[in-house]
């Protein structure tokens, strides 16, 4: 998957929490979310604050897709909030599809 079909394919299931997501069409859309994200913060904190915003939902499904592509939960985002959970997150988001 290209970065222009996983950003339109990410929008398309914006709130879709149910499929898979591939690895491809993850990391396409975390870059375009870092990319968007540091051109809205030189923009300035209100459209930054908005721009966060309307991007949440979309990485939140999106990373929940991806989570069931290698057989785990959604829910298992939830390790964000612990801090270094984000390291064990980044470890399941690169791994290969579980067929």
């Amino acid at each position: 998957m290209d970065f222009v079909s996983a950003v339109k394919s990410c929008f398309a299931q914006y709130a879709g929490f149910s499929g898979r997501a591939s690895r491809s069409e993850f990391w396409w859309f975390f870059l375009f979310q870092v990319i968007v994200l540091i051109i809205a913060s030189v923009l300035g904190d209100i459209v930054n604050l908005l721009v966060s915003l309307a991007l949440l939902l979309p990485a939140l499904a999106v990373g929940a897709r991806r989570l069931h592509d290698i057989g785990r939960s959604g829910w298992w985002q939830l390790l964000v909030l612990t801090g270094i959970g984000v390291l064990l997150l980044i470890f399941w988001w690169v791994q290969p599809s579980s067929d």
